[in-house]
């Protein structure tokens, strides 16, 4: 459906250019979205298979063993779409102080994410709301290091920016002047807190992340704290329990499609184009996931039938085996504090998992040794190689 007022443009002087800035109107759209019967029926879907999703982790023994590595997944997703060339592995290995394949600044970005995430989701379940005083804490700590660290991090932009094209007037899209933003993003605030009408909670995450992303209200980071938008909107409206649902995987893999809609939007007001990509993310995405945890729960399950004939360090070895489904990327030291085993033991144990072939040593050394649980983070690893 075609929308005739999504908006407003306003002329403003930038980079010495005069160029048109595009002024949102406020969430909800009007008129609202139009729920056909196949958009309903990909609707039910999406919601059918959020709930198998969320059962993962009412039936997994410690659902922390998946939340830490699905929430350093989306950490290196969400910034490989900004540019950077950090794996899952690199960020495990700087988080060890170890030295990473890439360059450092890189990693930096992805551990920064993890933090940013974490303190949202923090905030939130202590009841704190979906604020524009949480998205700037949330921005301060992303940019608190690396190659955004300069611009501003914590604060809404007091300078124009503008998105694809090398100067404002070849950009692909001129957001709000900074005179607006504030403006902008308090009615986006009210919206998320149900000041301006009541939507379903898929509807308000999909308009709500547009809605962000066409604002842009810093001057860096926009993108990745928009997409942790959606899954703090779906933890807060108790779809789902945990945070185990995140779409860069699928923005990444659809980016053309996905920057084509967000036009749609904004040039058209084609909210229900947008709204039918952004239900199947979802449907596919949880799919994908509860798929991985089953997996995930399956190599587990076999391998800790193998750990249990180890003889007399099978006791040991099943808790260094729990420890590794947490961070299957580890050293010895870590493995030692997390099991709180003595140095030999956790030794003796890793060298009896890598007989049986269940972890391997990475480093060739005899010193400082690096040991991966290869088949489990394999499946973590799909569709993390870099852009």
């Amino acid at each position: 459906m075609k929308r005739e007022n999504t908006g407003h443009y306003v002329t403003i002087n930038t980079t010495g250019e005069t160029v048109k800035a595009y002024v949102p109107n406020p969430l909800p759209p009007e008129p609202p979205l139009h729920i056909s019967s196949s958009l309903r029926r990909e609707l039910d879907m999406a919601l059918l298979a959020l709930g198998r999703l969320d059962t993962v982790s009412s039936y997994l023994p410690d659902a922390n063993l998946l939340l830490y590595l699905y929430i350093r997944k989306e950490a290196v997703l969400s910034s490989q779409i900004e540019g950077t060339q950090s794996s899952l592995s690199d960020l495990l290995l700087f988080e060890m102080d170890a030295v990473p394949g890439v360059p450092i600044d890189d990693v930096k970005e992805v551990s920064n994410y993890v933090s940013a995430l974490t303190y949202g989701l923090d905030k939130t379940r202590s009841g704190f709301p979906v604020s524009n005083r949480l998205f700037k804490e949330m921005h301060e700590i992303l940019l608190s290091s690396g190659r955004g660290s300069h611009k501003n991090p914590g604060e809404f932009r007091r300078s124009q920016n503008w998105i694809g094209g090398t100067r404002p007037d070849n950009a692909v899209f001129v957001p709000p002047p900074p005179d607006k933003v504030a403006d902008c993003m308090g009615d986006l605030e009210l919206f998320l807190n149900n000041k301006r009408g009541v939507v379903s909670a898929l509807e308000k995450a999909a308009l709500s992340h547009i809605q962000f992303e066409t604002i842009h209200p810093f001057l860096d980071g926009n993108g990745r704290l928009g997409r942790l938008l959606i899954t703090l909107i779906f933890c807060v409206e108790n779809i789902l329990t945990e945070p185990l649902l995140y779409l860069s995987l699928y923005f990444k893999n659809h980016r053309n499609e996905y920057y084509d809609f967000l036009q749609k939007v904004r040039i058209d007001g084609d909210w229900e184009s947008w709204f039918e990509f952004f239900i199947k993310a979802v449907r596919l995405t949880a799919e994908q996931a509860t798929d991985t945890a089953r997996k995930l729960t399956r190599l587990a399950d076999e391998d800790r039938k193998l750990i249990q004939s180890m003889g007399r360090i099978a006791g040991s070895a099943l808790m260094v085996h729990q420890s590794m489904m947490v961070r299957p990327l580890t050293d010895s030291a870590h493995l030692c504090e997390a099991a709180g085993l003595a140095p030999n033991t956790v030794n003796k144990v890793l060298k009896a998992l890598t007989k049986d072939g269940i972890v391997e040593e990475i480093t060739g050394k005899d010193r400082n040794r690096i040991y991966v649980y290869r088949k489990y983070l394999d499946i973590m690893n799909e569709g993390t190689e870099p852009l």
